[in-house]
């Protein structure tokens, strides 16, 4: 994918693979926004990448993002509602913070724009995250 090829989340889902849109897990609106938030930072990283000061930057977004994904689909697994599942969302928190702020650092980088873009997203991604987090800690 080119970095011009920056698609709306409604049409980006629709470049899926189905049975990633089948599963189970997709259907969970903060697990679709963390994937989107990892696909827009792997078109990101490539203009990122340019510049020798963002290469460091694009090595921890990887990290960050990916690892926000990949807590989510553990803590899924491990079952909704249980104790387990509220701690591994919260590692998955912390990663959406640490990509905000690892986006933050880009600013110079991709410009004002694209950086509101993407705090809104991931913005809406941490919402909706402690939602769920504060909806199963009550169910304990």
């Amino acid at each position: 994918m080119a970095y011009e090829k920056e698609l709306p989340l409604d049409e980006w889902v629709k470049t899926l693979p189905v049975s990633l849109r089948n599963d189970p897990l997709w259907k969970s609106a903060y697990y679709r926004l963390s994937m989107y938030i990892y696909d827009l930072m792997w078109l990101d990283a490539e203009k990122i990448n340019k510049d020798f000061r963002g290469r460091e930057i694009v090595h921890q977004l990887v990290r960050s993002s990916g690892s926000v994904c990949a807590n989510m689909e553990e803590a899924y697994r491990r079952g909704i509602g249980t104790p387990d599942f509220v701690r591994v969302m919260r590692i998955s928190l912390g990663e959406l913070g640490e990509t905000q702020g690892w986006y933050f650092r880009t600013r110079h980088i991709l410009g004002a724009e694209i950086l509101d873009k993407r705090i809104a997203v991931i913005q809406q991604a941490i919402a909706l995250t402690v939602t769920v987090i504060d909806q199963n800690r009550k169910k304990r």
